[in-house]
């Protein structure tokens, strides 16, 4: 049997290749996903996405599955037993930002009908193929500066573009990786 040949990064970390394999890229339309992925690109930030992988499940633990109504009700309590919860990274405002960020995607809920639909009018409904020489990195900072618009924290253009690799907006899976056609619906725009 022919061994897979997947994206350069995936390989390069055992807890990768079950994320590549499938999850990232994959597109999301789910709100609760949505949140959650946002959230984690966001912790991320200067951080190895090892890291993150590595506490995904502290992070659910910690914060209600990433169900943004029972985020966003988060007292004083919460965020200091979030500052010691050994399965998250606690940095006190990576940790404030997800609380506002899920206050902040209520309103966007409110106004749009959903977070799903919010994100992708970004790439007006369908995935870039390659999406950094196609304009994908543009869109990202648009994102970013909506999202920072609308009182998103911890969404600068770096993160807004990882998430979008992650979510599915953009296709940035190599040609020659077994998930790049598998990850591309009917309507993928190459732009």
């Amino acid at each position: 049997m022919t061994p897979r040949v997947r994206c350069a990064w995936a390989d390069t970390q055992e807890l990768f290749v079950p994320y590549h394999d499938e999850e990232w890229g994959v597109p999301v339309h789910d709100d609760r996903l949505l949140f959650e992925m946002l959230n984690l690109e966001g912790a991320q930030a200067g951080l190895s996405w090892l890291t993150i992988l590595r506490k995904r499940d502290g992070y659910r633990r910690a914060f209600a599955n990433f169900e943004p109504k029972k985020v966003a009700r988060f007292g004083d309590a919460q965020r200091v037993a979030l500052l010691a919860d050994t399965g998250i990274v606690r940095h006190r405002q990576k940790i404030n930002a997800v609380i506002e960020n899920a206050k902040a995607a209520l309103e966007v809920q409110r106004e749009f009908g959903s977070l799903d639909t919010y994100i992708w009018q970004f790439v007006d409904g369908s995935p870039i193929v390659g999406g950094a020489r196609n304009g994908g990195e543009a869109v990202g900072k648009a994102m970013s500066k909506d999202l920072k618009k609308r009182d998103f924290a911890f969404v600068g253009p770096t993160t807004c573009y990882a998430f979008m690799q992650a979510v599915g907006l953009v296709n940035d899976h190599e040609p020659t990786c077994f998930r790049y056609g598998a990850v591309a619906p009917s309507g993928t725009k190459a732009r």
